[in-house]
């Protein structure tokens, strides 16, 4: 993955001025900076849901649109919100939303779900689901994803120490297996 001289403006504010960066197999890049830097924004311009005023984003060496199927299903992008819905079962989400990429068996959804810790809670409606176990499930989705490159925004939100050991074992495991990872994060990573 490749960033060349990224340029956004936000109305007449200079965000991301030539922003730069390469990330190859097995590496991990953290995005770190203040509140309204421009973390969300540069990820989201990888992930072509927003257009840069310059410079350009590839991946495999082609160019990154908002209509590179291609790249979107080598893709994962774990956001601020975690996308549940709130009136599935945990279990049901991840049929669900992970489901739309391959055809998962319940057994495969449970092993998941017991990896970031609430299969227990695998038949609760998300809504009832704490803010943590909330974002646990969203993770859960990313390992579901089996995509090569993850994008996370602020992936450790909501998470407890022992959450956040987690979120760290899983970049690691991901990129030690040839993965991709960026993350913008205040948190320790």
């Amino acid at each position: 993955l490749e960033g060349r001289e990224i340029n956004c403006w936000r109305g007449d504010r200079h965000i991301l001025r030539d922003v730069s960066f390469g990330v190859r197999a097995g590496e991990f890049l953290k995005i770190t900076g203040p509140n309204g830097a421009g973390k969300t924004t540069l990820l989201r311009i990888v992930c072509g849901l927003l257009p840069a005023e310059n410079g350009t984003v590839e991946w495999r060496g082609k160019v990154v649109l908002s209509t590179n199927d291609d790249f979107h299903l080598e893709m994962a992008y774990l956001g601020h919100l975690n996308s549940l819905k709130g009136d599935l079962t945990a279990r049901e989400n991840l049929k669900f939303l992970a489901g739309l990429r391959t055809t998962l068996t319940a057994q495969t959804i449970d092993a998941t779900l017991d990896r970031v810790g609430i299969l227990s809670r695998g038949d609760l409606p998300a809504r009832s689901l704490s803010a943590g176990q909330k974002r646990r499930l969203a993770l859960a989705r990313l390992l579901l994803a089996d995509a090569a490159l993850w994008i996370l925004d602020e992936p450790v939100t909501n998470l407890d120490t022992a959450g956040i050991r987690l979120v760290e074992e899983l970049i690691v495991d991901h990129v030690e297996h040839g993965g991709l990872a960026i993350a913008a994060a205040h948190q320790r990573l």
